[in-house]
């Protein structure tokens, strides 16, 4: 018989609270059980860890093999608990000593070959473990996320026998280190857009004092150009939002971009998102639209056409700065604080007040189209602006040729 513990985080919104993997070997027929709310991914490590040290030539015990993650009243996902696993069923057959094991917490997936694999939000575990005053010990391909929190002690592996090395004090793991200054990319600011000037003094004052807008125009005439330069003129962040945002990246599906970690984000779902898509949800909640635009920009072309249900789920996170998404065992928060830039036409050929007369929408196709955004959406919008075509404007219909 024997018994372990190793420490580990689970993944919970932007949280990562922590799990104690306890590892036990029974008497009985051989058998290998997990319990505390696992879902598949985590049902199927046993599978994974056992293939790896099975490779890594270890003997996988032949007993009666119990997994507790506790708490055990906190759903588990993902497959970040391979690594605790395996160094737990080897400290519990007494394959490796458990000294290092107390004072250290461990995440990371396994290939069957034993080889670390990158696992989603690692930055919010990597901050707590850094607050506990442990060192969490994490896939190589992590490494350059875990170095976002400054003045961390994390190591990373890119092998379970690189682990083992290390708690059986053969070999020393690499320290993660914070990223190097990145030269950011390129952002479009105001500086080559032409005429406008209304447009874009109102997007100066939403610059500087965070308010809403909403640009009204024909189509062509530069809604969509000038929205996209708004992120290019808003204050840089400071290391505490560029965090934040970080973090919320690190959970969600398209993962983070560390070249792009320091940039506000701009968002620009199209007309067609759900509104699980905006808010975020799932049966596995997930960060949406106006999450992964938080301290950022969250930008909607055809305001109309997004439905009537999707857009009225953004008045609370528009008031609220924040998103609570309840589901049947689970309820998890988002920070939202973004601005919201909007873009509409006139009417719904787009025409309406056309020079040449090419609107031909009646008054009530026109108060009809524009009843489709709610008032109270419409009193959390701060800025409106109304944009016409430059005078001198010519486009391949408007061109005149000289004899």
């Amino acid at each position: 018989m024997g018994l372990a513990q190793v420490f580990s985080r689970a993944s919970a919104g932007v949280e990562a609270p922590e799990v104690i993997v306890e590892i036990h070997l029974g008497g009985g027929l051989p058998k290998t059980s997990i319990v505390g709310l696992p879902e598949t991914a985590v049902r199927e490590s046993r599978d994974r860890v056992k293939a790896a040290l099975l490779n890594a030539r270890f003997e996988f015990p032949q007993s009666n093999v119990t997994i507790s993650l506790t708490p055990a009243d906190l759903p588990k996902e993902g497959s970040r608990f391979d690594l605790p696993i395996a160094l737990g069923i080897l400290a519990a057959s007494q394959q490796i000593p458990d000294k290092k094991l107390k004072t250290c917490e461990f995440i990371g997936e396994l290939s069957l070959s034993g080889t670390l694999n990158p696992v989603r939000g690692i930055l919010p575990a990597a901050l707590q473990c850094h607050q506990a005053k442990r060192v969490l010990v994490l896939p190589t391909a992590n490494a350059g996320e875990a170095g976002l929190v400054r003045g961390n002690r994390h190591l990373h592996a890119a092998h379970l026998m690189d682990v083992i090395a290390w708690i059986t004090g053969r070999e020393p793991l690499p320290s993660v280190k914070e990223p190097p200054q990145i030269n950011q990319p390129a952002v479009a600011d105001l500086g080559d857009v032409y005429g406008q000037f209304r447009a874009r003094r109102a997007l100066e004052i939403a610059a500087a004092g965070g308010h809403n807008l909403l640009l009204t125009g024909s189509p062509g005439t530069g809604k969509t150009m000038l929205a996209s330069r708004l992120p290019g003129i808003l204050p840089l962040m400071q290391d505490s939002e560029a965090i934040e945002v970080a973090a919320i990246a690190s959970i969600s599906r398209s993962g983070l971009d560390i070249s792009r970690w320091r940039q506000r984000p701009f968002r620009a779902p199209h007309h067609t998102a759900s509104a699980i898509a905006l808010v975020g949800g799932g049966s596995l909640p997930m960060p949406g639209e106006i999450s992964l635009a938080h301290q950022g920009v969250l930008f909607l072309d055809e305001l109309p056409e997004f439905s009537r249900h999707v857009l009225e789920v953004m008045r609370e996170p528009l008031e609220s700065g924040r998103i609570v998404i309840s589901r049947a065992r689970r309820r998890e928060t988002y920070p939202a604080r973004f601005q919201l830039v909007a873009a509409m036409n006139p009417c719904p050929c787009g025409y309406l007040g056309d020079s040449r007369g090419r609107c031909h929408c009646t008054q009530d196709q026109i108060q009809r189209y524009r009843l489709r955004i709610s008032g109270p959406l419409l009193d959390r919008i701060d800025l409106f602006v109304e944009m016409s075509r430059p005078r001198n404007f010519l486009n391949r219909h408007e061109c005149e040729i000289p004899e």
